[in-house]
């Protein structure tokens, strides 16, 4: 079967979730990640170079968390993705448990 045809088929509101196995996944929104992610390529690229131009610490500083919180808002789009996707059905198909502690394992990673 088809990757296409494979994701077709399965339940409303997981077709951005590949079979656990796989561990695939479509982002539903993936040109819109793919421009953030590149937007904050563009900022990284900005630090270096406020570091290789001498600039001040503050300044470089305060970079660097606007690139932080770009990055956490990444983290927090693909995780609410995959909380209304991928563990709801999980938890519809046999409770749920080892999508949920999978998920919150990596929540703590986020909040760290």
């Amino acid at each position: 079967m088809a990757k296409h045809e494979e994701l077709a088929t399965q339940p409303a509101g997981c077709a951005h979730c590949a079979p656990p196995t796989d561990k695939k996944v479509e982002q539903p929104h993936k040109k819109a990640l793919i421009n953030r992610v590149r937007r904050i390529e563009g900022q990284v690229g900005g630090v270096l170079n406020m570091i290789e131009d001498d600039r001040y610490c503050v300044d470089i500083l305060t970079q660097i968390s606007a690139v932080k919180s770009a990055l956490d808002g990444v983290a927090i789009q693909i995780l609410s993705t995959h909380a209304k996707g991928c563990v709801r059905q999980s938890v519809m198909d046999d409770g749920g448990d080892e999508a949920i502690e999978e998920m919150l394992g990596i929540v703590r990673k986020l909040i760290r």
